[in-house]
């Protein structure tokens, strides 16, 4: 079950007659030892049959020559290897109210809102033009940790705004809510003893849900689209176009999405199935909403075999901790520079040590949502004893996030042959919060250790997590070159990695973690034909200068998308 869909030879037809077109290029990278630089590749039926110079490729026939990427860089097509289909549906269904900018489905750039009180009346300005009173207000994207000056967010704020039509912000963490009076009151929070809702003095509910416990009932009362039943079409078009518009050509779907429920699966295979789909999605079993491990392996099964080119169902996702800026996450000692609190378990020690077995000796690749470092310990140790029991070659099991892996922790995940995608973005948008309010300064600087973990011998990816963060890849890659805080300090300059090493984690190594190493990642002949279309090399450029690289278009499958469509 490691590899879930055909290779690319036999499910796009490289050996097999067609037309062949010749992509020229100011210079090709192809991350690939073979040949590291070309001038020219050649393409048929989608796949990769030639790499080299116009020669090389010629040599296979008569041709097309496109060289309307003649004056650009062709790279790999780049892989965001942990992300949430739920950033296309909340641009489709709910308002961006983050404090930082980004760019929607349409290229559009939505301002940040990064104050409490330009919030508020935002939220106002919107709740005024919604004709319907019982109709909910949803927003996403915001944090109180990345506002000036910082502040909570509780019921009694978004009151002042309707206290009787329910409102439901989501954080940009997705790990907490914050709801008003009405929400709490629809959803019957009086009534609900969960951990994560958190109570004032008197013992009311303040409106800020932690975790997906917390949360669930007020997502039900008024925002069930986030639970991964929607089967609106624009949700899969968002979340590739997004990616795609930054020169990622594959994007993981980290769980959540409900692709066992018959509706939600023909509507997922019928806008992957469109040929104008700008982006192959890779999606993670939904492990975080389905209770039992038997049910996953189900579900697993009953996809096996499913999917199609740009759909492809690989693993299964599970969540331990929560948010590290969100003062969820499970850290060791000493905890939370902040608090005497340590976070909260979405998946236990007890339910763990049954959990990952089933999952393991079915097969079955884990993926493991650790934000911290006693999560991360947790997921190793069960691993340990899942192999112990049931030695398993090339399983891939890996941690989502690992920011606060440590070099022994890293050196055991070697052994066991666990890899784990780093979500640097954190370096850039929470340094200075981490440094100076949840890690402290020696832990800040030593978070997102890609360096160490390269050195270690495991297989290193990053990503956004979107919505989380904006999905950019050449964002993620500068953040892991550079390290730099977005108030200009370098945390933990040793854990900076090349940028030939940071294209390598959004290229190849992201390729392999998600089993498709031997269909993308880098640009050689039989893999399929994605690659990102850039202004300038990225390897011959300072790498302070990455994230500001302007994507030109991407290709995938030999269809050219974006600007240069």
């Amino acid at each position: 079950m490691a590899r879930s869909s055909a290779s690319a030879s036999s499910s796009e037809g490289g050996d097999m007659p067609g037309p062949i077109t010749v992509f020229s290029a100011r210079k090709i990278i192809t991350m690939d030892t073979a040949v590291e630089e070309a001038t020219h590749v050649a393409v048929r039926n989608g796949i990769i049959i030639e790499v080299g110079d116009l020669d090389d490729c010629a040599a296979w026939g008569p041709y097309t020559l496109d060289d309307r990427f003649g004056g650009s860089v062709l790279i790999p097509g780049m892989i965001e290897s942990h992300a949430h289909l739920l950033d296309g549906l909340l641009w489709a269904k709910a308002e961006y109210v983050g404090p930082v900018d980004r760019y929607d489905p349409s290229g559009r750039r939505r301002k940040g809102i990064n104050d409490m009180a330009s919030l508020v009346k935002r939220l106002k300005t919107l709740e005024v033009t919604m004709k319907d009173p019982a109709q909910p207000l949803i927003g996403w994207g915001v944090d109180p940790s990345l506002n000036d000056p910082i502040a909570p967010i509780t019921r009694h704020e978004l009151d002042q705004i309707s206290s009787t039509r329910p409102i439901f912000l989501l954080h940009k963490s997705c790990h907490i809510a914050y709801v008003n009076s009405a929400t709490l009151t629809l959803a019957n929070y009086a009534a609900i003893k969960v951990p994560g809702v958190t109570r004032d003095s008197s013992g009311e509910p303040t409106g800020e849900l932690q975790e997906m416990a917390a949360m669930m009932a007020a997502i039900k009362a008024v925002a069930a689209d986030m639970i991964g039943g929607s089967t609106d079409a624009a949700q899969f078009y968002n979340f590739a176009k997004v990616a795609q518009a930054r020169g990622a050509t594959t994007i993981v779907d980290g769980g959540g999405s409900t692709y066992f429920d018959p509706a939600f699966l023909k509507a997922a295979l019928a806008a992957t199935g469109d040929p104008a789909s700008p982006a192959r999605i890779v999606a993670h079993h939904n492990g975080i909403t389905v209770p039992t491990a038997d049910q996953m392996i189900g579900f697993a099964a009953s996809l096996e075999g499913k999917g199609n080119d740009k759909l492809i169902f690989q693993g299964i996702k599970i969540i331990l901790d929560g948010s590290n800026q969100g003062f969820t996450a499970r850290l060791r000692p000493p905890g939370y520079l902040a608090s005497g609190a340590n976070g909260l378990w979405n998946t236990g020690p007890e339910e763990l040590k049954t959990l990952v077995p089933a999952l393991h000796d079915a097969g079955l690749q884990i993926v493991a949502h650790c934000n911290a470092d006693q999560a991360a310990e947790l997921f190793i140790e069960a691993v340990a004893a899942a192999q112990a029991k049931n030695p398993r070659f090339d399983h891939r099991h890996f941690i989502v996030h690992g920011q606060l892996l440590d070099e022994s922790q890293m050196r055991r995940m070697a052994a066991l042959g666990i890899h784990v995608t780093m979500f640097s973005n954190h370096l850039y948008y929470w340094g200075e919060f981490h440094r100076a309010h949840t890690f402290g300064a020696f832990r800040a600087g030593a978070m997102n250790p890609a360096a160490t973990a390269l050195r270690l011998g495991l297989v290193v990816a990053a990503h956004s997590d979107t919505p989380v963060s904006p999905v950019d890849p050449l964002l993620t890659l500068w953040c892991a070159a550079n390290r730099v805080t977005a108030a200009g300090r370098v945390l933990g300059p040793r854990e900076r990695v090349s940028a030939y090493d940071a294209l390598r984690m959004m290229t190849f190594n992201a390729a392999y973690l998600l089993h498709r190493d031997h269909e993308i990642g880098s640009i050689r002949v039989g893999k399929r034909a994605d690659f990102a279309v850039l202004a300038e090399d990225p390897l011959a450029i300072d790498p302070m200068g990455l994230r500001d690289i302007e994507v030109r278009g991407t290709i995938v499958g030999g269809r050219v998308c974006g600007a240069g469509a």
